[in-house]
């Protein structure tokens, strides 16, 4: 993927498209080419760029400034960045020029060093978290290559089951969790983390996996008769409906408490099944956990 839309580089960056039309018109670290509707495009050297540019700014220097650096020097002032919070974007923007360039040595490396130095979970709520979070937009828009998204996923996949079965805890629940994605939903590392910080917390979990019809749900469920069951949404397929999805979630379970978190819950206005709860952010879903 080489031709990035002034929307897709405002969720990448953090940056407002109109502040980056502005410094467009001031500043020369930003050339975007043009259709032949007149509609900008960016390309990876351009996003790379306004990456460390918006992480700069937002850390201290002045953009007149840092106009006037060339790469190499942008790059040792980002590297000299102290705070931990400007440390973790910059891994986080580091992550999204390996996806982009298909530099999956320095992707997997780059995560690796991460959770030899903080922890799987530091290493997931920390980088992994944001970072889909920050890419998931371009998943969803199709602004980025099927093969982009398959490498990186496929590594944080990996690690994200190396931290599953590696973990464990001397405090045990009472409480069981079936988890499961429905049918036309395919992106599993939402619901992995959730697997790992149950399991971490000595909650009980079973685990169907992608891409599951209600009717194969609600028959484990009777069986094996869950707590909750929970589902992480991501970017589901585009004859998905979440109104429609949410009604026969309450006709297949009538008697299972259902949870549901991800992208998808954020607008959706509708008043909710009596059995069924969203959570919005990464932080209810943590306090959810804590409580379990």
């Amino acid at each position: 993927m080489d031709a990035f839309t002034i929307k897709d580089l405002e969720n990448l960056s953090g940056i407002k498209a109109h502040t980056i039309r502005i410094w467009e018109q001031r500043y020369t670290f930003l050339n975007p080419q043009r259709t032949d509707t007149n509609i900008r495009y960016y390309n990876n050297q351009e996003l790379k760029t306004l990456l460390n540019v918006a992480l700069l700014n937002k850390y201290g220097f002045k953009i007149s400034h840092i106009d006037k650096m060339n790469q190499d020097e942008m790059r040792e002032k980002i590297l000299s960045l102290s705070q931990v919070q400007a440390q973790q974007e910059r891994i986080i923007n580091e992550l999204i020029q390996s996806m982009i360039e298909l530099n999956i040595d320095e992707f997997e490396e780059t995560l690796e060093n991460f959770i030899m130095a903080r922890g799987i979970e530091k290493t997931i709520t920390q980088i992994i978290f944001p970072f889909l979070e920050k890419i998931g937009i371009l998943w969803i828009t199709n602004h980025i290559n099927p093969a982009q998204e398959h490498l990186v996923t496929n590594i944080i996949r990996q690690k994200l089951i190396v931290g599953i079965e590696s973990t464990g805890s001397h405090f045990q629940s009472d409480k069981a969790l079936l988890l499961f994605l429905p049918e036309g939903e395919h992106h599993e590392l939402g619901l992995l983390f959730i697997y790992y910080l149950l399991k971490s917390r000595g909650v009980k979990v079973w685990y169907l996996g992608a891409n599951v019809p209600l009717k194969d749900l609600s028959y484990v469920a009777e069986i094996k008769k869950p707590d909750f069951i929970y589902t992480h949404l991501t970017s589901v397929a585009n004859n998905f409906n979440f109104d429609r999805f949410l009604q026969a979630v309450s006709i297949k379970l009538p008697a299972s408490k259902v949870i549901v978190s991800g992208q998808l819950t954020q607008s959706y206005k509708k008043k909710l099944p009596a059995n069924v709860q969203v959570k919005t952010s990464l932080s209810e879903v943590m306090e959810y956990i804590a409580m379990l």
